[in-house]
Formats: C-alpha cells, sequence, structure tokens
C-alpha cells in the first residue's frame, strides 16, 4: 500500500475483524500487567547510531526495585472506560484540533496549518481520542488500537484513576529489553530475524511511500506483534508512549560523570520541574532514514500538553 492508497479512515488494516463495540471483550481491554522483578540492567547506548540531541548515552548500570507494567499499550476501550466513569476531557477535545498524519487525510482534506519541518503533519479541528482524523472518522472497530491524541497530563490523569502512574525512562527500558542486555530492540539485534516484521513502523520511503510489509499501514492492534521476552508487547514502533520523567537530554551523560561505571546506583532520579516530557518506543512513522527512535535505547521529548496520532501511553504499579 502506497500513500496514495490510503485505509478507510474508520479502520486500518487487520482491525476490522478485531471487534469494536460492546459486543465481545477483548482480552487487552483488561487491566492486564506483567512484573518485573527488582535488578540492575544496562540503561542507554554506546552505539553511534542514534541522535546525539537526544542523550541516548553512555550507557550506565541501574538498579531498579520490583515493579508491574501493563502488557500493551492503553487502547481505545480501556480508555473510553476510563472517560465514561469520570468524565474526563482531554486536552484534544478542549483545544479544539490535535495534529494527524497526512497520509491518513482523504486526499480533498481542506488545507489546515501543518509544520514547516514536518509537512506531513497536519493540525486538523476535531482531531481527538474519539475522531482520530477529524470529525469524518470514529472509533468503530478501533476498540483494539492504542489511544493516541492523548497528552502526558491525560495519560497522568488515566494512571491516576487506575491505581497506577507512568513509568519512568529506566521502568520503561528496563521493560522493552525484555531481559536483553544492550540490544538494539526487545527481541534482539536483526530488526526483522529470519524476514519476520516485529513491530509495526514505517517501510518504503518516508513520507510518500508505505510498502506496509508489516502489515500495517496506520496503528496496529495493541497486541499485534509477538511479545518480548518479559511478555509485553508493542514496545516499539506503532505508538509512542508517554513517561514520568522531564525529557533531560543529558540525563545518562550527567549521571554517568558523577557515578563510576562500575559502580551500580539507583534508578536517576525524575526531575521536578521541565516543560517537556519524555517520550519512548517511536511510532508506525518511524523509519530510520528520518526517525530511527524506535530502538529501546532511544528517546524524544514533548510539552506535556502536546497530541499527536501516533503518541498514547502504558502503566506502571
Amino acid at each position: 500500500m502506497t500513500a496514495g492508497e490510503k485505509p478507510p479512515l474508520s479502520t486500518s488494516p487487520e482491525v476490522g475483524e478485531v471487534g469494536g463495540g460492546d459486543q465481545h471483550p477483548l482480552p487487552h481491554d483488561s487491566d492486564d500487567m506483567v512484573p518485573i522483578a527488582a535488578g540492575e540492567f544496562r540503561m542507554g547506548s554506546d552505539r553511534r547510531e542514534g541522535y546525539p540531541r537526544d542523550g541516548e548515552g553512555p550507557s550506565r548500570p541501574v538498579v531498579l526495585s520490583a515493579f508491574e507494567i501493563d502488557r500493551c499499550a492503553v487502547s481505545n476501550a480501556r480508555f473510553a472506560r476510563f472517560v465514561s466513569a469520570t468524565g474526563y476531557v482531554t486536552d484534544a477535545e478542549r483545544t479544539g484540533s490535535s495534529m494527524v498524519f497526512a497520509g491518513l487525510l482523504p486526499d480533498d482534506f481542506e488545507p489546515t496549518r501543518g509544520v514547516a519541518a514536518a509537512p506531513w503533519w497536519r493540525e486538523v479541528p476535531g482531531a481527538d481520542w474519539r475522531h482520530p482524523e477529524g470529525p469524518h472518522s470514529t472509533l468503530d472497530s478501533r476498540d483494539a488500537l492504542p489511544v493516541v491524541h492523548v497528552s502526558w497530563s491525560d495519560a497522568a490523569a488515566f494512571a491516576d484513576w487506575a491505581g497506577k502512574r507512568l513509568p519512568t525512562e529506566a521502568q520503561w527500558e528496563r521493560a522493552a529489553r525484555g531481559g536483553l542486555e544492550g540490544a538494539r530492540f526487545p527481541w534482539g539485534d536483526d530488526e526483522t530475524p529470519g524476514g519476520e516484521h516485529r513491530c509495526n513502523v514505517w517501510q518504503g520511503s518516508f513520507p510518500d511511500r508505505n510498502d506496509c510489509a508489516d502489515g500495517f499501514y496506520g496503528l496496529a492492534p495493541v497486541d499485534a506483534f509477538a511479545p518480548n521476552g518479559f511478555g509485553l508487547h508493542n514496545m516499539v514502533g506503532n505508538c509512542w508512549q508517554w513517561c514520568a520523567d522531564a525529557f533531560d537530554p543529558m540525563m545518562l551523560r550527567r549521571a554517568s560523570a558523577e557515578v563510576p561505571r562500575t559502580d551500580p546506583r539507583v534508578e536517576p532520579g525524575r526531575p521536578e520541574f521541565g516543560v517537556v516530557r519524555a517520550l519512548r518506543g517511536g511510532s508506525y512513522l518511524c523509519h530510520p532514514s528520518y526517525c530511527f527512535r524506535y530502538r529501546v535505547a532511544a528517546r524524544n521529548g514533548a510539552s506535556p500538553d502536546s497530541s499527536a496520532g501516533h503518541i498514547g501511553f502504558r502503566c506502571v504499579r
């Protein structure tokens, strides 16, 4: 499928058979969490394949207490339960617009404000978690997809309601690695072992042609791909995942200068203040030529009120 061959706006490829509405409860509509044992892991990367400004390295040993993490990213079905119980209104709903990937919009969609450095993003009035591509779109057959167009504040509100919280970057990365030390991806160093796609990212030429070799043009269900060694689905690709931390590009470099590399310390402290919040995991729009951030060590950040059609979250406890 190319950018000119767009999927129906009410669904995504291979999602129509998953189910919708309240007819059949979905397994990922449950509060399913995976325990991660206390222990040490190596956070960050010393590979020279990321973006220096992101602060992926140098790597350093980190010791974490035990925690639990959602097996899947929060789905539309789970977020709908939260909204039904609380009447919560998201930031995108309050502001009246959110950012949508242009490749998902109809060819005759009216011109809207874009992003100068990334013209494939369009600000769409009426786009929010219920209307992922704007008022003309719905959540029909999308219960299984990750909720998107949620800000950091929205994600934190859901976590609080659920008796959880957003993961720290260290917790997220420990979980994403699935027990593999220093690997690029949750399953190892080879992106497509044996030719098998393990995550939902962009194949082809970004942003004009997506070959959909992984089976998806837009978002995939939250459990679409095989889990990592800890039993967690879609830790990379599909949608970015908010973390609790303020985004500090110098975090690992500063920490490594203060703590000997051979002397493990506890998880880096979370800054209490900071406009930009950390994002992990990359999204279905990631491609090595544009955004090689679907690796477990990769980092990014956005303002806490930001929302877009490729940002979601999962929780820890």
